[in-house]
């Protein structure tokens, strides 16, 4: 049986540069202005500057941007609960120019995902769980979560939510996904023989 899962309605601030503007301010973003009519992959991660997300996740999915939105993709987003200013500096470090960040520095995206885990013997506090989802229309459309979803777990596993794995999944159903649209569209709009 298959469960009907939804992106949390959520609102948060983002530090940005407005269109016509030089410098950053304080933009009020949400769930639905991210999601809505869109076909968009998150990935999330523990946190900004740390070894794994500094050097494969995050760098892997800027590599393979342009061949993600090739597969019927709007938008590539990487999460993690770190704070805008944070989250915007580490972009500038890496050189990040196409994948966009969202900074859940309070969670609350992450809590109600159900990917909020302890880290605390690491002195993270309360960070996301490493996974990566494809959302169509603010519905996830495919998660993939890494093991030891639990607080404190050891490891720090990276086997299911790279960006080589997410692009494996999307080609594969492209062209079924596209049919099955097709098909939707035409039965919504029959023509008369």
């Amino acid at each position: 049986m298959a469960i009907e899962m939804t992106v949390p309605s959520i609102s948060w601030m983002a530090r940005k540069i407005p269109e016509g503007q030089t410098d950053y301010d304080w933009i009020p973003e949400s769930s639905s202005d991210l999601f809505d009519g869109k076909r968009v992959v998150l990935f999330a991660l523990p946190g900004a500057f740390t070894p794994t997300c500094s050097s494969t996740h995050l760098p892997g999915y800027e590599t393979k941007y342009e061949d993600i939105l090739e597969q019927d993709v709007d938008e590539v987003y990487c999460l993690s609960v770190n704070d805008s200013f944070v989250m915007n500096a580490w972009f500038s470090s890496l050189g990040i120019e196409s994948v966009k960040p969202i900074a859940d520095g309070n969670g609350h995206f992450t809590r109600h995902m159900g990917m909020l885990v302890k880290k605390e013997a690491v002195d993270f506090g309360y960070r996301s769980q490493r996974y990566s989802m494809v959302i169509d229309n603010g519905r996830v459309e495919m998660i993939f979560v890494e093991d030891g979803k639990e607080d404190n777990f050891a490891g720090d596993p990276f086997n299911v939510s790279d960006s080589e794995s997410m692009l494996n999944y999307l080609t594969t159903i492209r062209d079924v996904r596209r049919d099955e649209l097709s098909r939707a569209t035409d039965a919504e709009n029959p023509t008369d023989s």
